[in-house]
């Protein structure tokens, strides 16, 4: 059956369909063999500044003493969890973003010469957890929404239990065109 319509009895009747395309609205250049004219016109700017795609690297700084990487800012609070069957269970953006943050976790200590002696010192030491908050307005979030999710992905992401963690720092600061959380794992001071 096409999409848009939906079988009622022997008929089919139309539904109204919401089309979003996530495409950017440069129209395309036709393609010519004719040299090209210069452009005149001044590019054209969206209103309002764009989170990007991607982090630019360097995303991960890994020693033999601690990890420091920079990942996307987690879903609200709001978004993180789900009633299933009278049930919070964790949503499907919050699986997505441990799943990311495990991968990019992985990538990091996999690039890394470093990687056993900071497996060494954060398996048998007390540890210390730092989040520094980018986000795109100071009103828009609390700082504390984003603790537990991004807490639980960087442990599950490294296999390790967050009952280590005796130190934690929260920092919220403002970033409009790069919202984002940079976040690290090191043994607490004594």
């Amino acid at each position: 059956m096409p999409a848009g319509r939906r079988r009622t009895g022997s008929h089919h009747t139309k539904v109204p369909v919401r089309v979003v395309s996530y495409r950017t609205t440069a129209k395309a250049k036709p393609l010519s063999k004719q040299p090209s004219e210069p452009n005149l016109h001044p590019a054209v700017r969206p209103s309002r500044p764009q989170a990007p795609l991607h982090i630019p690297a360097p995303a991960a700084v890994v020693t033999a003493e601690s990890i420091d990487i920079t990942l996307p800012v987690p879903p609200s609070i709001n978004h993180q969890y789900a009633t299933v069957q009278g049930r919070r269970v964790l949503s499907s953006a919050g699986r997505t973003y441990k799943q990311h943050v495990g991968q990019q976790l992985w990538l990091a200590l996999s690039q890394s010469p470093h990687k056993r002696a900071l497996m060494h010192r954060i398996q048998s030491e007390p540890l210390a957890l730092s989040i520094r908050f980018y986000f795109t307005s100071p009103l828009r979030r609390d700082v504390d929404g984003g603790l537990k999710i991004a807490q639980d992905a960087l442990c599950e992401g490294i296999g390790l239990n967050d009952n280590r963690i005796v130190e934690t720092h929260l920092y919220k600061d403002v970033d409009r065109t790069n919202p984002r959380i940079r976040i690290s794992l090191s043994p607490a001071a004594p």
